[in-house]
């Protein structure tokens, strides 16, 4: 039987509000395949891929920060897969986080200039192998564009994933490493279905807010009205065990003292 286990089961902090964000994602998700607007293999439990992915990828690729970025920090879902390959054929360098950082070299590089394949195979997980290298935290450059893949995100930027933390995780290592800054631009794709309006996204200390929100039909800016993004580092106490000794770079980050 395939393995159904929510993605937060190793999530730390308050119960209530991880209960309140599972009940959400489901919701999400059953919208997206009542719709049948979700693509294979599904919606459920992933950060779905959707249709009309590639008109919110050209969308975005028409945004003036698009056009400024040179680097761009991406996450590596195929709902995002048409705007790393835009982000290739436009000459910007990308870093894809490794599935769940399973590594201790948790990215690929893909150089727009070296690429064993075209920009759309070696946007893709497979394809990053043959044409991206690995590469730690450390030898990463500064990031002028992050995308980020939602399961949901709201008009006021707050964002949903699929419950792993893997996404505000990459932030916060990111950010520890001066990487990415207060004014680092977050966006994401997401289709209309997995909008919703401010206020509605629960959210906790450590999730990181989007700026702007690109649908196929329309582009959703969430900064008006708020203050400039913390950046702050990984927040040890609201780590599980568990979370710890899934992801190697983060048991070899860990304080002495834990």
């Amino acid at each position: 039987m395939r393995n159904t286990r929510r993605h937060d089961h190793d999530a730390g902090g308050d119960p209530e509000l991880l209960a309140a964000k599972a009940e959400l994602r489901d919701e999400i998700w059953a919208a997206l395949t009542e719709a049948k607007v979700s693509r294979f293999p599904g919606a459920r439990n992933r950060i779905s891929n959707f249709v009309g992915a590639e008109r919110a990828a050209e969308r975005l690729r028409d945004t003036d920060v698009w056009r400024a970025a040179k680097t761009i920090k991406a996450n590596p879902d195929s709902a995002q897969l048409p705007v790393r390959q835009r982000a290739l054929e436009d000459g910007k360098t990308v870093y894809m986080a490794v599935p769940r950082l399973a590594e201790t070299e948790p990215f690929f590089l893909l150089d727009p200039d070296d690429l064993a394949d075209t920009p759309r195979r070696a946007a893709s997980i497979s394809g990053a192998t043959r044409s991206a290298r690995r590469v730690a935290v450390d030898d990463l450059g500064p990031v002028d564009l992050v995308v980020s893949g939602c399961v949901a995100v709201a008009e006021d930027g707050a964002r949903l994933g699929k419950g792993g933390g893997f996404a505000d995780l990459e932030f916060a290592l990111a950010g520890s490493a001066g990487l990415i800054g207060p004014d680092t631009l977050v966006v994401t794709t997401v289709h209309e279905l997995q909008v919703r309006p401010a206020g509605a996204i629960p959210t906790a200390a450590h999730d990181a807010p989007v700026d702007l929100v690109i649908t196929p039909d329309r582009v959703i800016d969430c900064r008006p009205g708020r203050g400039r993004r913390p950046v702050g580092g990984i927040r040890w106490a609201e780590l599980t065990e568990e979370k710890i000794a899934a992801i190697p770079l983060l048991a070899a980050l860990r304080p002495t003292e834990h």
